[in-house]
């Protein structure tokens, strides 16, 4: 067991929360129903609108014409990836003990993928 994360699982952990985040903007691309912007007032959409919320307009989330998210906007991707990275940092910085199961993650994980790449590896000279 670890006694604390190193810097480097703060670096890997970093990546990982970006890599959810593009899932996160993906899924939120692809699976809304309806448009999150149904007017052109924001104070209106906070109101009416399931999906538009205040990080939407403080961040300057960019929508189509027809008020969905924007599934190719950069911006938005730059957002997403933020956001899931700065939750999860701060989440394993101010939370006891989360730095340290994410670090015992990191290490498990590399772990397993070393032992199936020299599983594979003992396989691959079998044949």
């Amino acid at each position: 067991m670890h006694a604390e994360a190193a810097t480097w699982h703060y670096f890997v952990a970093a990546a990982l929360f970006a890599i959810f985040g593009a899932i996160g903007h993906v899924v939120r691309a692809l699976f809304n129903v309806y448009p999150d912007r149904l007017s052109d007032k924001p104070i209106i959409d906070l109101t009416i609108s399931d999906g538009y919320d205040l990080s939407d307009m403080l961040f300057g989330t960019e929508y189509d014409d027809a008020g969905y998210y924007r599934p190719d906007s950069l911006k938005n991707l730059r957002i997403a990836c933020s956001i899931s990275v700065v939750a999860g940092i701060g989440t394993m910085l101010f939370v006891e003990d989360a730095s340290i199961l994410m670090a015992t993650a990191i290490d498990d994980g590399a772990k397993a993928l070393w032992e199936l790449l020299l599983y594979r590896l003992q396989e691959l000279q079998l044949l």
